[in-house]
């Protein structure tokens, strides 16, 4: 698959110039224009993610009706001008936090459209076997760059300060542009686009709502992206107001909660398709996870508690996108996906500054905690919806020596729990 390996050297090059300038971005809020404000963090991560939520009925669209090969090369320069302005601004030396505060809108809104457009680009470069791995060796590609990125930016944001970095975000743009330049045309996937009159966003809706797959997948999604991943948020504020570091402690750490993240990828990249006991039950990983690095003694515990951290909310968000992407009709996947993206980053805008507000008032440990709920309640959800949607009941069985069995209720008469699962599974 040239086309798919072209594809991931370029976002794997563009996504660590990304995550330099997230950090960057994170500490010149926190740290350089307002005084270690968690709530001022909060709001531009709900400025950068409230066009998910505006936009969803549009992008979708576009994503099902147009070559996408062509909105991403808006998309992609549309970010790099973004981030060539606000360095140029910072370097001024006339940055101020409203300044910040409308790049992070402005990136949202070419985000907002450049998010389900690129997740759907996949399937036009790889069969619909090899999807779910490519998935998760895009998800490894972030994620990889979200263990080099910060570690650099760190460094970079203590020695010179966050307005270079910037520039360098600018800069590995220009690889993603080539990669989408050298993409062999005719080599890529013919998907059936949707008619004008067929592309209605409410099918989409529709859709979904006759899915409760697709629901409580979305439902457990929404839990952890909008109350759990907030991990900007936290580490700073763990990292500062708990174990007194600075920037470059602030990346390192980052960078830690990132080596569970690559690990999740590998993993993910490994399974031949996703699983919905999978992703509630790394909800569930999570939920523990977070609460080892909320009540960490100090900062090498704190450290160990941000790997399975990654790695558990690595695995939900892989095996949920792939999960949905396999599992949707593929004239319908451009709008699927979009309300997917909304759903996963449009919650931020509702509780990013609730958990920024919730360390500001009681501290970076309870923060921490939100997430915990979070984690526990998606796990809760998703263990309800198998008990009520296989009709699970335990009954004795004598065969075992004593031992209870779970068993569901089908037409078929009573089958063991395992075998009613595998059932549910995308063949």
């Amino acid at each position: 698959m040239p086309n798919y390996r072209i594809w991931f050297a370029g976002a794997l090059i563009s996504n660590v110039g990304t995550w330099m300038q997230r950090i960057a971005q994170d500490w010149l809020v926190f740290d350089d224009l307002s005084s270690n404000d968690s709530t001022a963090m909060g709001i531009v991560m709900a400025l950068q993610f409230v066009p998910q939520i505006v936009l969803a009925p549009y992008v979708g669209l576009l994503a099902d009706r147009l070559d996408r090969r062509r909105l991403l090369y808006f998309t992609q320069s549309a970010m790099a001008v973004l981030a060539a302005g606000l360095g140029a601004l910072v370097l001024s030396g006339a940055a101020q936090l409203w300044h910040v505060y409308l790049f992070a809108l402005a990136l949202g809104v070419v985000t907002a459209l450049d998010g389900p457009v690129r997740q759907t680009f996949v399937s036009n470069l790889v069969s619909d076997r090899d999807l779910p791995n490519a998935v998760a060796l895009n998800s490894m590609s972030f994620n990889s760059a979200r263990l080099i990125g910060p570690a650099i930016a760190g460094v970079l944001v203590a020695a010179v300060g966050s307005g270079p970095v910037f520039l360098i975000n600018t800069a590995t743009f220009a690889a993603m542009l080539l990669a989408i330049a050298l993409i062999r045309v005719e080599d890529l996937r013919v998907i059936p686009r949707a008619a004008r009159g067929e592309s209605r966003m409410r099918d989409g809706v529709s859709y979904i709502l006759r899915r409760p797959d697709l629901v409580v997948t979305m439902v457990g999604v929404f839990l952890v992206g909008t109350f759990g991943l907030n991990s900007a948020i936290n580490i700073a504020a763990m990292a500062t107001t708990e174990f007194g570091y600075g920037a470059d402690q602030f990346g390192f750490l980052s960078s830690v909660m990132a080596v569970g993240s690559v690990a999740g990828t590998l993993l993910a990249a490994q399974r031949e398709r996703p699983r919905l006991r999978l992703i509630f039950g790394a909800a569930g990983t999570f939920g523990l996870a977070s609460l080892l690095a909320a009540l960490a003694p100090n900062v090498a515990v704190f450290a160990v508690g941000l790997v399975p951290m990654g790695l558990s909310a690595l695995t939900i968000m892989t095996s949920a996108n792939a999960y949905i992407q396999i599992t949707t009709a593929p004239i319908m996947r451009g709008r699927v996906m979009s309300i997917y993206m909304a759903v996963l980053m449009g919650g931020t805008p509702i509780g990013a500054p609730l958990v920024g507000l919730v360390n500001d008032a009681w501290g970076a440990r309870w923060g921490l905690g939100v997430a915990v709920a979070a984690g526990v309640a998606a796990a809760l959800i998703g263990i309800v919806w198998y008990w009520r949607h296989e009709h699970l009941r335990v009954r004795f069985d004598r065969s075992r020596r004593g031992f209870w069995r779970l068993e569901s209720e089908s037409s078929d008469g009573p089958r063991p729990v395992t075998a009613a699962l595998e059932a549910q599974e995308p063949r």
